[in-house]
C-alpha cells in the first residue's frame, strides 16, 4: 500500500526546534535593525535560513513509501502472542537515510511500538516486526503505521501516514476437558433414541423391501409373514448431534469489573463447552440474552466459529431472555447447557420451555455476588443458591460455579448427572 502524500503548506514541516530557529532568527535580526548590529544581523539570518533551506532540501527529495501488513496468527487466546510484520520499499532520496517509524495499537495490545530504520538508500526494501500481546479479549485493528523523515538538524519532519490496518482475533481462553458424556448413566442407548424419534410406527420405520445382495440375516420375518413380501430391517443412519449453549449476558445478571467479572468467567467456561463440544462431533447452537449467535458445524472449523463468536461478545442492557426457538427436524434430541447469573421471574416461563424440548438440561449458575470486588475472598457460602433450587425444581441439572472453581471440575460436575445418553459426548 502507498503512503499519500500529507506534506502541509507554508512551515508546516517544520517541527519545534525549527519554528524557534526562524522565531529567534527573526527576533535577532529585528533587533540587529534597531540596534545597528551587523554581527548579530547575519547571526540572524543564518538562523532563519538553516530550517527555510533544510525544508525545501527535503521537499524536494520526493520519495515515496510503500506498506506490506501481516500478522502471525491472526487469531490467538487470551495471554497469546502475535507478531506484526511491516515490508516497507522506499524510492527516491530520503534524507539522513533514516525513517522513523510509530505503529497505532489499542492500548490492550501494549504501547506504541517505535522503530528507527536506518541507511536507506535509493530504491531500499525491509521487513520490520514486532510482538504483541493480548490480555483481552475481542477484535482489534493495528495500525495505521505512521512514517516521520527528519533532516540532520532535526527541525524538518516529513510525515506519511498509511490508512492500512490489520485485524487481530483475540479468543477466550480455553481449557481441556475430560472425554465424558453430558448426563451419562440412564441406560438408554443410541439406537433406542434413534427409533424413539423416527415417525410412525416403530416397526414402519425399521424395514423396506428386500433388494438383490442384501444381507438376509437383516430379514424382518414378523413384517414379511403380514405382508407376503420379504423385508429387510433398515441401516440406522447416524443423526447429528446438537448442543444448544445459552451464555446469559445481561448487565444485570454479573458482578464484578473487566476481566475479573463473572461474566467473563462465564465466556471462559462458554469457550471450553463449545470448544469441547464441537470437536467431539456436536453442533453447536450458541445463543447470548439477545438470541442465536452462531450455529457452529461439528468438528475444528465449528469450534473456530463459537470461539470467533465469543471473542465480541459483551454485556447488554437487555432485562429479558429470547426464547429458545426449535427447529424442525431436531426437536427433543436437543441437550441445553445454560450458563447463567442472577435470575428474573420473567426468565422462568423461557427456560421451562427450554427445558421442554431438551432431552437434557443442565446449568451451570454462577454465584455472582462473590465476584464482587468486596467479596472475592470470602469463603463459599453452605447454602445452596436459589438459582440452583429453582432450576432443579423445573428439571434442570443445576451446579453451582465460584470464583474458586475450575472450568475442568464444572464440566465434571455437569457429567455426574443421570440423564439419557448417546445425544451429546
Amino acid at each position: 500500500m502507498r503512503a499519500p502524500r500529507r506534506t502541509r503548506r507554508g512551515l508546516g514541516g517544520l517541527t519545534v526546534r525549527g519554528r524557534a530557529f526562524v522565531a529567534a532568527g527573526a527576533t535577532a535580526v529585528v533587533c540587529a535593525v534597531v540596534l545597528g548590529q551587523a554581527t548579530l544581523a547575519s547571526a540572524g539570518v543564518l538562523a532563519v535560513a538553516l530550517p527555510l533551506v533544510s525544508l525545501v532540501a527535503t521537499r524536494a527529495s520526493r520519495f515515496e513509501v510503500h506498506l506490506r501488513r501481516g500478522l502471525s496468527p491472526t487469531h490467538v487466546e487470551v495471554g497469546g502472542t502475535s507478531t506484526v510484520h511491516l515490508g516497507l520499499a522506499v524510492t527516491g532520496r530520503v534524507p539522513r537515510g533514516t525513517l522513523l517509524l510509530e505503529d497505532q495499537l489499542p492500548y490492550v495490545l501494549g504501547a506504541r511500538p517505535r522503530m528507527v530504520v536506518r541507511g536507506v538508500r535509493g530504491a531500499w526494501t525491509g521487513d520490520v516486526a514486532y510482538p504483541v500481546r493480548a490480555e483481552v479479549r475481542g477484535r482489534y485493528e493495528t495500525g495505521p503505521l505512521v512514517v516521520r523523515v527528519r533532516d540532520l538538524f532535526g527541525t524538518v519532519e516529513l510525515v506519511r501516514e498509511f490508512h492500512h490496518t490489520g485485524a487481530l482475533t483475540v479468543r477466550p481462553q480455553t481449557h481441556a476437558l475430560p472425554r465424558r458424556t453430558l448426563g451419562e448413566g440412564s441406560g438408554t442407548s443410541g439406537d433406542e433414541q434413534l427409533r424413539a424419534a423416527a415417525v410412525g410406527s416403530a416397526e414402519d420405520a425399521s424395514v423396506r423391501d428386500y433388494r438383490i445382495g442384501d444381507d438376509l440375516r437383516r430379514v424382518h420375518w414378523r413384517t414379511t409373514a403380514r405382508t407376503g413380501e420379504l423385508m429387510v430391517r433398515r441401516e440406522e443412519e447416524r443423526r447429528e448431534t446438537h448442543a444448544v449453549v445459552l451464555l446469559d449476558n445481561r448487565t444485570s445478571s454479573h458482578e464484578g469489573v473487566g476481566h475479573g467479572s463473572s461474566f467473563e468467567a462465564a465466556v471462559v467456561l462458554a469457550a471450553s463447552f463449545c470448544a469441547h463440544l464441537a470437536r467431539l462431533g456436536n453442533v453447536v447452537h450458541l445463543h447470548d440474552a439477545g438470541g442465536l449467535l452462531v450455529s457452529a458445524p461439528a468438528g475444528g472449523a465449528g469450534a473456530t466459529q463459537a470461539l470467533d463468536a465469543l471473542a465480541v461478545t459483551a454485556l447488554t442492557d437487555r432485562t429479558d431472555l429470547a426464547p429458545l426457538g426449535p427447529r424442525g427436524g431436531v426437536g427433543r434430541r436437543d441437550v441445553h447447557l445454560a450458563l447463567l447469573g442472577r435470575l428474573a421471574p420473567a426468565d422462568d416461563a423461557v427456560l421451562a420451555a427450554a427445558r421442554a424440548r431438551a432431552v437434557a438440561a443442565h446449568a451451570v449458575v454462577l454465584d455472582v455476588a462473590r465476584w464482587h470486588p468486596d467479596q472475592l475472598r470470602a469463603a463459599p457460602v453452605a447454602a445452596p443458591l436459589r438459582e440452583v433450587l429453582h432450576l432443579a425444581a423445573r428439571g434442570w441439572h443445576a451446579v453451582p460455579v465460584g470464583p474458586e472453581d475450575t472450568v475442568t471440575g464444572v464440566w465434571s460436575a455437569l457429567s455426574a448427572a443421570r440423564r439419557p445418553a448417546g445425544v451429546v459426548r
